[in-house]
This record gives structure tokens, sequence and C-alpha cells, in this order.
């Protein structure tokens, strides 16, 4: 029982779970610190001993001094040696106190600015708001994938290592030459390439990756070759540098090299945008032949390939292809990826891999976007890679990603069959599926919303050649599959009337 109104007080106000992952001491301080705000504690007031509190809240001591030093760290509490503790009187300013400056206030920022500043086309968003349940993306993972348990023991071992702050306190170079030197073994050895520290720089992302190379490599009006159908989160960095954009054919057999052969001249070209394994949206891939075609005729010309492997981590069928950065002898490839894709989007790096020269430079524009970046991470990263984790995590991965590409397949020959074509691709996490006959694919976005399935605009291509949506799987267990499907097809229905599609 309580002894005395304040000790009362606290017994009725002060409530924690002992099975919650946040600690008892701090939902305590958290129910103090309303007590303090809402005035039922007075400032000045002495607060129980650690043995009276820990008394009446039935907690140990230590649980009771450590409530009063969090209460203490945030300034809501002084702890007099000797004399006790004390609820601290709040310096805090109130809004009848007149300001010690003579600038009226208001009650909220204006919408607009009051001076001009340069809007940009190229970087409109492309983010959709939706209610739906079920979605479709243009081939992201499956974050459930990610081993959580796992990650937590990891990052926590890593945090307390003693070498941390002495690393943020050094040179970038210095802080991140061992990430660097165990990411180069791993791409080496499984990417057949031949680099060392000095050929690479790690990113956030392959975005932040392109955006840097495309500072360094493109000016106003430089003409820069995509695919007819190509990325478009790409084309924005692009186009934001002032890059003139020019579409090249894409066939079974890739992006076709001979078209740009046999329309355009040596030096009119700054870079050729290709995807290592699978064009982007179409899923095809770039010939053996065209990859050596594209080598010689980048030398010809004297243009850079930018070669994008945004999808490596997920090749299903057969080994994967070697990047064609391995076979350049003569600096004309930069490549582009991402590790860690099996991992939580906080632990996956991208990276840049080039000639040193232009290493050097790209390093520059790192530092000053990123100068720090995530030591802990890269800690992480570089013992998952020395143990074999990324490996083994990325095998088991494939797996499950496998057997929903499969069911899917199965899914759309059961359903789609009669009105839609698609190959199977021996890797990746998107199918490219393509109506026959057209369809308005705006309209069958609508109707799949109204039945809770959201399809985005950027996996929607429509044009007078072109029916399809980029298919995104990874991110779904079969029963989400299946649901999907249904979905999807019951919304083709609504879009083209009364007649029924088997």
């Amino acid at each position: 029982m309580a002894s005395s109104p304040l000790l009362s007080i606290i017994q009725k106000n002060i409530n924690f779970d002992k099975f919650k992952t946040q600690a008892v001491y701090i939902q305590a301080a958290q129910n103090f610190i309303g007590l303090f705000q809402r005035k039922i504690i007075l400032e000045k007031t002495k607060l129980p001993g650690t043995r009276a509190l820990a008394k009446t809240l039935e907690i140990h001591r230590n649980t009771a001094v450590a409530i009063y030093d969090e209460l203490a760290s945030q300034g809501w509490v002084d702890i007099k040696p000797n004399k006790g503790t004390f609820v601290s009187v709040r310096k805090t300013s109130s809004n009848n106190k007149k300001s010690k400056t003579n600038f009226s206030t208001k009650s909220t920022i204006s919408e607009s600015t009051g001076f001009h500043f340069q809007k940009s086309f190229h970087l409109a968003s492309t983010v959709q708001s939706t209610e739906a349940k079920y979605s479709v993306n243009d081939g992201k993972p499956d974050l459930r994938l990610h081993p959580v348990n796992q990650f937590t023991r990891w990052y926590s071992a890593a945090m307390k290592r003693k070498t941390l702050i002495q690393k943020w306190n050094r040179p970038q170079e210095a802080s991140l030459s061992m990430f660097q030197t165990q990411l180069c073994n791993y791409l080496n050895a499984t990417r057949g390439l031949h680099v060392s520290p000095k050929n690479l720089i790690s990113t956030r992302s392959t975005e932040m990756s392109l955006y840097i190379v495309s500072q360094l490599l493109i000016q106003k009006d430089d003409v820069v070759l995509v695919g007819n159908l190509s990325n478009y989160a790409s084309n924005m960095i692009f186009q934001q540098v002032g890059a003139q954009l020019i579409t090249i054919p894409v066939d079974e057999e890739g992006l076709d090299v001979e078209f740009i052969r046999k329309n355009f001249i040596k030096s009119s070209i700054r870079c050729v945008y290709v995807c290592a394994h699978r064009d982007y949206p179409t899923t095809t891939t770039l010939s053996s032949e065209r990859r050596k075609a594209l080598l010689k005729l980048a030398k010809e010309f004297g243009f850079a390939i930018i070669e994008d492997d945004f999808d490596y981590d997920f090749q299903f069928d057969g080994p994967p292809s070697l990047p064609m950065a391995n076979s350049d002898e003569n600096g004309m490839v930069i490549y582009l990826g991402k590790l860690g894709q099996s991992l939580f989007p906080s632990f996956q790096t991208g990276f840049v891999i080039a000639p040193e020269n232009l290493i050097q430079e790209a390093k520059n524009y790192l530092y000053l976007l990123d100068e720090q970046g995530d030591l802990i991470q890269q800690q992480m990263l570089s013992e998952l890679i020395n143990e074999g984790e990324i490996y083994r995590m990325m095998q088991k991965n494939i797996v499950i990603y496998k057997e929903r590409r499969d069911y899917l397949h199965q899914l759309l020959t059961h359903k789609f069959k009669k009105i839609a074509t698609w190959k199977i691709p021996d890797g990746g996490l998107a199918i490219w599926l393509t109506f026959t006959p057209t369809i308005s694919l705006v309209k069958l976005a609508e109707q799949a919303e109204q039945n809770n399935l959201f399809l985005p605009k950027t996996i929607l291509y429509q044009n007078k050649s072109t029916c399809a949506i980029r298919f995104g799987f990874g991110h779904l267990n079969k029963e989400e599959l299946e649901i999907v499907i249904l979905k999807l097809k019951e919304a083709y229905k609504n879009v083209v009337g009364n007649i029924l599609v088997d």
C-alpha cells in the first residue's frame, strides 16, 4: 500500500508491461513525464526515494534508479546528492509570454515561397497512394524473407565494437578500406571480375550510383541511347542532367547494336545504357554476340557503356552471364550493381566499378553527398561477406523466388493463356505480360483498384505497338499470387465488357 498521497498517485498512474520490447524503466519514465506535463506532480516536488519507489511499483531498486536517471538525462528531474530527487523547473516559453524578438508570429507556414526557384519536370514524383490491400510492383524482393532475428544480433554486435568510434573519426578512405576489400573479393569471386578497391566506390543505391556517374559523364544535350522501352528512373536521371535521350529498338536478342552502327557516327554518342542480365522492363537478355559487338562499337565510336546489373542476385536457371566489364580491355564500361538484395533495404548497398581515374572523381561527388556513409552497415556487410552469409541467404531466397515464378506461370496459363503472352525469365523478379488483343491498361488499373488490387502507373506500358505490364512477383507468396491473379482476371473482364473470357 502507498503510504503518502504522492506514492498513491505514482501507484495509480505509473504503468508498464514487462513483456513489451521497450524496457520497463523507459515505460515508467514516460508515464512520469506525462504526470509532469499535466501538472499532476508539480515542479520542485521531491520524489520518493528509490527504495520507496521500487516497493510501490514492485520493481527492482536498480530499475527505480534507472527511471530517475532517465528522467534526469532528459532534464525532467534534478538529482541532488544526500538531498533527493526533485522535479525540475521547466524553462519553456509560454504562448502568453512576450517573445524576445519583435517578429510577429503566425499559426502556419506559407504554402508557397516568396521567391522563384527552378522546378524540375523530369523529377516529377511517380508515387501513387492507394487503399488497396494487394499490389503489383516492378519486381521488388519480399522483405518478409529478411532474417530479422539474426540481423538484430549482428547489428548489436557491430555497434559494440570498440573500433567503431575510431573508424568514425578517421578519414573516409581509411574507414572504408576493409569493406571495399571484402566487397572487391566478393565481386571478383561471384562475377568473374578482376578489380581492386581502386576501381570501386560503394553507394546507398544503384540510383545514387547512376546519378553520380551521370554528373561526371554527361553534359547538356549529350546523346544517351536507351532501349525503346527502358527504366523510367534511369531516364529521369539522364534527363535531369540535360541528356538527349534517343531510343534504340530491342528485340529477342536485346538492344539492336547494328541499328546504332547504321544510324550514328563516331563521337556523336556520349553513352549507351544497357542492363547486364535482363532488360528493364521486358526481361529480354542481351545476347553474347551483341555484347561483343557493343564493346567493339564503343571503342570504335568512343562512347561509354553504362552496364546496370540491378537483378544479379536473382538467377534461377543456369549460371549468370558475366558482365561486359569482365571483357572490357579499353576502359569503356561503367558497371553498376547492388549487393544484398536478400536483405532489408537499409542493409543493401550499391556500387560502381570503373577505371581508376573515373572512380577517383566519383569519390569527390560521393563524399559531397554522403561523406560519412553507414559504418555499421559496412562493418556488418564485411563480416557477412567474409563468413559467406550473404551468399547463403541469396541461395535460400533464390529457391523461394523460383517457386513463386513457376507458380505464377501456372496461374497465368490457367487464367490468361488466351488473352496474353509471356516468357518465363531465367531470373529476376518480374514477368513481361503482353495482352493480345490490346486493351486500355489505364482502365484495367482502375477496375483492379476497385477490386482491392493496385497496379501503379510505373508498371504499365502502352503505345501503338505495346500493351504490357511488368508484373513483379517477388513480394507475393503463393496464396497472394493466386488472389492477385484472380483479381486481375476479374478486372480484365470488367474492361472488355460482357465478353466471357475463360
